[in-house]
């Protein structure tokens, strides 16, 4: 995919993703670096200068593709004078969903959602939160085999995100693929298989979450004297000293005891050794440059509106 803008802003450089059937993957990057161009593009809503590839096996736009496909927009705004029911029924329909089926679909999903109470209660009597579980639902009403979701837990309260990741992990169980545009990286860490990381509408990093995060293992050994000694000896091994501490990006365990041999035989005393994995906050600073970071990325909070 390529799209440059008509005032001359590029939003995506020719990137390449990969999405597998049945696995739960984040879109990931800063402001700016492409995510919602990207997920527009694969949802229609607009065009790209160049595209090639396919979603659900189809051409991107194919309109058998998309009826197998449920979408949550980021900032989405729902017809406040509907009720719950009346919402899920009337974009249900849109989707082609057959009438017995959205009356069967509807309460079941407002259930899954935590919404079973608020069937018949006008929308613009929900909560943020609440209109964003409702958004979920909506994306499930015509039983997507693909989920695409533009920041799902946008509003939620902490309990509602941790329904929110369970739901996640239960269409994936059901062999559904979710696809995730969010900035809480701290969330995304606990339900994704796979991620990409986006910057300047280009690919910086992708893969399975759990191989970057082994292969990102360090060990952290805090001394109970001076290291600097055989600071030049550490540094050679490929060490970092903080003070008393020293940090071995390594996950060798021959590697760690040499160390420890090192500091030993220098009459440096050991007061711990930790293995450390890094979080996908850290592989996101790392693979965007580091200053980014503080001004873009949300880890989660004890804050939140939602219910």
């Amino acid at each position: 995919m390529s799209k440059t803008y008509a005032n001359g802003v590029t939003a995506l450089c020719g990137i390449d993703v990969r999405v597998g059937h049945g696995e739960i993957f984040g879109l990931l990057g800063p402001n700016g670096a492409g995510k919602s161009t990207l997920v527009k593009i694969m949802m229609t809503v607009i065009r790209a200068d160049e595209a090639a590839g396919t979603v659900l096996d189809k051409p991107i736009g194919n309109k058998a593709a998309k009826r197998r496909i449920g979408f949550l927009p980021e900032g989405h705004r729902f017809p406040g004078y509907l009720t719950g029911g009346q919402l899920l029924d009337y974009y249900a329909a849109l989707a082609g969903v057959p009438r017995s089926a959205r009356r069967q679909r509807a309460p079941e999903l407002l259930e899954r959602v935590g919404m079973a109470d608020w069937h018949d209660t006008r929308v613009d009597q929900y909560s943020k939160g609440m209109a964003q579980r409702l958004g979920i639902a909506q994306a499930l009403m015509n039983d997507p085999q693909l989920v695409v979701l533009d920041e799902p837990t946008d509003g939620l309260d902490p309990a509602g995100r941790r329904d929110v990741r369970e739901l996640l992990e239960s269409l994936r169980d059901e062999g559904r693929t979710v696809f995730i545009n969010s900035h809480l990286l701290g969330e995304l860490e606990l339900v994704c298989d796979r991620v990409v990381i986006l910057q300047s509408g280009k690919v910086v990093r992708e893969g399975r979450l759990h191989d970057m995060m082994e292969a990102s293992l360090e060990y952290r050994i805090v001394t109970a004297g001076d290291p600097s000694p055989v600071a030049d000896a550490l540094r050679r091994g490929g060490a970092t000293i903080e003070d008393r501490t020293v940090l071995i990006p390594s996950r060798d365990v021959a590697v760690v005891n040499r160390v420890i041999d090192l500091l030993r035989g220098a009459g440096v005393a050991i007061e711990s050794v930790t293995p450390r994995r890094v979080s996908l906050e850290d592989i996101f600073d790392e693979a965007t440059g580091g200053g980014v970071r503080r001004a873009v990325v949300a880890r989660p909070t004890a804050k939140g509106g939602g219910r």
